[in-house]
């Protein structure tokens, strides 16, 4: 009924394909593209000492150039060790992070 209301009384179209809004990023999603931000910056450098303010350029697999606040984050995975599942310490251990 509503969309036909919309369509009908409103004159206004569904939205095409390129006017949708991209789907939402998870928090797996948002935690993958960080560590592969992380990995990156560990094969550039060879440690994880990543000042605070450090921004990572990265390009995903969508070709998307992004900017992420890298050094906050690995401040933020230090914080949360405990916390943090087995699989995604092992993980950032394996590319060098120190956890004290």
């Amino acid at each position: 009924m509503q969309q036909w209301m919309c369509e009908r009384v409103l004159g206004i179209e569904p939205a095409g394909e390129d006017e949708k809004p991209k789907p939402r990023r998870t928090q797996a999603d948002k935690w993958a593209m960080n560590f592969q931000a992380a990995k990156q910056f560990y094969e550039r450098e060879g440690h994880l000492q990543v000042p605070r303010k450090h921004v990572e350029r990265t390009v995903g697999e969508d070709q998307e150039e992004r900017e992420l606040k890298l050094g906050a984050w690995i401040g933020n995975q230090r914080g949360r060790a405990a916390t943090l599942s087995p699989e995604r310490v092992e993980q950032l251990t394996a590319i060098g992070m120190r956890w004290a």
